[in-house]
């Protein structure tokens, strides 16, 4: 693809009305282009709040064979980023392995005001808990100045 095709290429976000959505459409091409190769599977979920109220969520991923110290789970730049880490046992002789050991990193991007709350490990199912705030409804008035 050469400059001026991408240049010509057609924004969704290129509409006149809206204005300063670029930061979005910048997040759209990072996970456009973001390879995924469905390692390790992960679900993810609407849950309730400590407080009974909707707006959690949770993010859960299976690391079956993965020991909390060979996980790290770590907000950033708006982006949560998961990564397994396991190392070959050399004093293992294995007769069969169908089991690898296997390195993964796996982002999810996030929107402004999501909170990582904690995670936690159990059965091979690493949850990471997060947070919505509940946006704000305001309105302002705008003072107009008149320059006569």
């Amino acid at each position: 693809m050469d400059f001026a095709q991408i240049m010509s290429r057609p924004s969704p976000f290129g509409h006149p009305y809206l204005l300063g959505f670029d930061e979005i459409e910048q997040a759209l091409e990072r996970v456009a282009k973001a390879t995924n190769d469905g390692y390790p599977p992960y679900n993810i979920e609407r849950v309730a709040r400590a407080d009974g109220s909707a707006g959690g969520l949770r993010i859960t991923v299976a690391v079956a064979g993965f020991m909390p110290d060979q996980l790290d789970v770590r907000v950033e730049d708006n982006q949560l980023v998961v990564r397994g880490r396991q190392t070959d046992d050399k004093s293992r002789t294995f007769l069969h392995r169908g089991i690898a050991a296997r390195q993964f990193q796996r982002t999810f991007l996030l929107a402004d005001g999501i909170d990582v709350v904690g995670a936690d490990l159990a059965h091979g199912l690493l949850s990471i808990d997060l947070t919505r705030p509940d946006p704000e409804r305001a309105a302002r008035r705008i003072a107009i100045v008149s320059r006569d």
